[in-house]
C-alpha cells in the first residue's frame, strides 16, 4: 500500500535534481539561478502562472539576502508552495455522517480513472463502516458499468444498473430512491465521461442533479472532479472547464505515483477555488488517498533531501 510520499517520488526526484543543477555549489541567488529555478518548477507542471507567483515571492526574498544555502532556498521554496496551497484542507474528511445518504456526482473526461475511483472510493466508505450505493449513470459504455459492478461485489456496495443506452438520470433516480429507502450513508453516481463543450452531456448533469433532488432535496452534496495527474497541464485545463460548466466543489487526481508532474497539485491549488480532495498513489484498492496538505508538502519537500 502506497502513501503520499511514496506516491511523490518521481516528482521530487526530479525537482531536486533540477533544483541541485540549479544552485549546486553557489552561494549567491542570481538571476540565472531563479530562471533555473523557474524551469525546475515549470518541468514539474506547476505552471507558467503559479511558477511565477513562487519565482516572483523568492526574488523579493533574496533581494533582502543574496547569500544563502541550498537548504534555506528549498525552506523559502517550501514556505511559498505552501501559501499557494492554503484553500486545500490540512485534512480532507470521509463523507458527513449527519448526512444521509450524503450524494456525491463524480464527472471527468475517459480515460482519467474515473470508474476506477468509485471503486476505490467505494471501498474506502465501507471500510470505515459506511454503507454505499454506486449508481452506474454511465449507460453508454458497457465495458465501465461492468468494472463498476466488480467494484460494487468488491466493496460489499450495492449497485444499480439499468439496460445500456437508459436515461442516466433515471439510475441516478434510482440510485437515490434505494439508498434513502435501505438507510444507507453514501450514495456515489457515476456519469459518463465527457468534455466541457458537449452541450448535451453537460445538459445530461443538470438534469441528473434535478432529478436525485426529487428524493434528496440537496442532492448533490458534492461533485468529485476525477483528473489525470500525468497529464498535468492539462488536467488543470479540464479542472477550468468543468469549473466554468458545471458546480465543481472536490477534486481526485489519480495516477500521482506514476507521474513526475505532481506539481500539477500546486497547480490546481493555486489556480483553482476547489480543494484537491482525494490522491491516486497506486494501484491498489487502498491507493486512494484522502488529501492531506501538510503530508503532500512533506513528500515533495523531504528533509532527507535537502543537503
Amino acid at each position: 500500500m502506497s502513501d503520499i510520499r511514496e506516491g511523490l517520488q518521481k516528482t521530487k526526484r526530479g525537482f531536486f535534481e533540477r533544483l541541485t543543477r540549479a544552485i549546486g555549489g553557489k552561494s549567491v541567488v542570481s538571476d540565472d539561478i531563479l530562471d533555473n529555478i523557474e524551469d525546475a518548477l515549470i518541468a514539474s507542471d506547476m505552471g507558467v502562472d503559479t511558477t511565477l507567483k513562487v519565482v516572483d515571492a523568492l526574488q523579493d526574498r533574496v533581494e533582502r539576502d543574496k547569500y544563502m544555502n541550498f537548504s534555506e532556498l528549498v525552506a523559502m521554496l517550501r514556505e511559498e508552495i505552501a501559501s499557494l496551497m492554503e484553500n486545500c484542507p490540512e485534512q480532507a474528511e470521509l463523507p458527513s455522517a449527519n448526512i444521509k445518504p450524503y450524494v456525491i456526482m463524480v464527472v471527468g473526461v475517459n480515460g482519467v480513472g474515473k470508474t476506477t475511483t468509485v471503486g476505490k472510493l467505494s471501498a474506502m466508505f465501507g471500510a470505515s463502516g459506511r454503507k454505499v450505493v454506486i449508481g452506474a449513470a454511465d449507460t453508454f459504455r458497457a465495458a465501465a458499468v461492468d468494472q463498476l459492478a466488480v467494484w460494487a461485489e468488491r466493496a460489499g456496495a450495492d449497485f444499480i444498473r439499468q439496460q445500456m443506452g437508459s436515461d442516466p438520470a433515471s439510475v441516478a433516480y434510482d440510485a437515490v430512491s434505494s439508498a434513502k429507502a435501505k438507510g444507507a450513508d453514501v450514495v456515489i453516481i457515476d456519469t459518463a465521461g465527457r468534455l466541457h463543450n458537449r452541450i448535451d452531456l453537460m445538459n445530461e448533469l443538470t438534469k441528473i442533479r434535478n432529478v436525485m433532488r426529487k428524493v434528496v432535496p440537496d442532492a448533490p452534496h458534492e461533485v468529485l472532479l476525477v483528473l489525470d495527474a500525468a497529464t498535468g497541464q492539462n488536467a488543470l485545463q479540464q479542472a477550468k472547464q468543468f469549473a466554468a460548466a458545471t458546480d465543481i466543489t472536490a477534486i481526485a487526481l489519480t495516477k500521482l505515483d506514476g507521474s513526475a508532474r505532481g506539481g500539477v497539485v500546486v497547480s490546481i491549488a493555486d489556480q483553482m477555488k476547489v480543494p484537491v480532495k482525494y490522491i491516486g498513489v497506486g494501484e491498489g484498492v487502498d491507493d486512494l488517498k484522502l488529501f492531506n496538505r501538510n503530508e503532500f508538502i512533506a513528500g515533495l519537500f523531504d528533509d532527507s533531501d535537502i543537503k
